[in-house]
Order: C-alpha cells, then structure tokens, then sequence
C-alpha cells in the first residue's frame, strides 16, 4: 500500500493563495516564447483531472501554424463586434474598452476539446448526464490553468467565438467539441483581483450568497 502525502497548513495555504493568484490573464508579454518542454509538463498535469468513468475525454490542440492563427482571431474579432451590439449605454462603452483575449501577444496557443465520441469509459455516468464528458475537459482545463500559475505563466481562457468555426479551421474531428480556447505566455503584469472587475464590469460576490441550504 502506498503511504499518501501529508499537506500540512503551510501547503493549503500556498494553494490557497495560488488559486487567488489565478487570474484569467489577458496581457502578455508580446511574444516571449515559452518552453515546449514546460508545455508538455503542464499537459500531462492537466491530464491527472478526473473524468468520468475514466474515460479522459480531453484533446488539446496546440494551434501553431500563423494561419490557422489568423482566422482564429478573425473569428474572435467577428464575435466580439457581435458581442458588443447586445449592450448599450454605459455597459456598451465599458465593453467596448475591455481587453477580452491576448491572441495576438501570447506565444502559445492552446485549445481543448472534449472527445463526445470517445468509447473510453463504456458511458459510464453519461447515461442521464451526457453533459459529464465536457465538465471532464473543464477539469483539466483547470488543472492546466494551476499548473501554469505556478510556474509564473499566465493563461486566458477566450470563450468569444464562433464555435463551429473554429472547429473547421482547426480541422478536428467532427465529435471532438470546443470547450476551452487558452492564450499561454509570461504576464505582462500580476494582479490578485480579476480585471473586469477593476474595469468596473462586475464584482465577485461573497461565498454566502452562493449557499443555498435545504
């Protein structure tokens, strides 16, 4: 039998304090490579989630070549205009002026796809809640997103674009479904509170009003 790890108070607190350091990170600085060797590293962090039924639904797609690249941010530009015709207003000029991904700047690319054809797992605990495969992938987009924060690398998680797409432009599989686009690379700056809400966008509500007891 293996002897587990004892995680004293000192490492819940550092983990504590990763997880308020996490931010979703827009602003890189441009360009400044990052190690295939630390991309891997944190892929196979990433691939420790769990999943459902065993079954690691998750695909990352490292988007290299610059024109696969270019429609990529054409496709986020297009959403965003989009985007922006849904405020109007104070909300509208607020939106306008937000950074909303760091797809030009950030030297590393990364898109995550659940596999909905996967037979890994035999359907297990899919059979009512099909939706489990893609909260699988969310799990090991978050592990990555930890992993890379405590290496001092940023990530951005772009989530404005024309799915369908982008799919095509990254010439996956038909049943593989985006779930996650990410902007990699070294921050520009560091900040503990999330930028929209030193931009005034919203505001992160307490614990409290999240818990609702039955």
């Amino acid at each position: 039998m293996t002897t587990p790890p004892v995680f004293d108070a000192a490492f819940r607190a550092k983990l504590t304090e990763l997880m308020v350091w996490r931010r979703d990170v827009r602003r890189f600085i441009a360009h400044k490579p990052v190690s295939p060797d630390l991309v891997a590293e944190l892929l196979e962090t990433a691939a420790l989630a769990p999943s459902v039924g065993n079954s690691q639904p998750w695909r990352f797609v490292l988007v290299e070549d610059a024109a696969r690249r270019a429609k990529v941010i054409a496709n986020f530009e297009r959403a965003n205009k989009d985007a922006l015709s849904d405020y109007s207003g104070e909300k509208a000029r607020l939106y306008a002026g937000l950074k909303l991904a760091g797809l030009k700047e950030a030297p590393v690319h990364l898109a995550v796809f659940a596999d909905e054809g996967t037979g890994q797992g035999h359907g297990l605990g899919r059979r009512t809640m099909p939706e489990m495969l893609d909260y699988s992938a969310v799990m090991a987009v978050y592990g990555f997103w930890l992993a890379a924060r405590a290496v001092g690398l940023g990530a951005g998680w772009v989530s404005i674009f024309e799915p369908e797409a982008l799919t095509r432009d990254l010439d996956v599989p038909a049943d593989w479904k985006l779930v996650a686009y990410l902007c990699v690379g070294w921050p520009e700056e560091e900040q503990a509170t999330p930028e929209l809400e030193r931009a005034g966008w919203e505001h992160r509500r307490s614990v409290d009003q999240q818990i609702l007891k039955r």
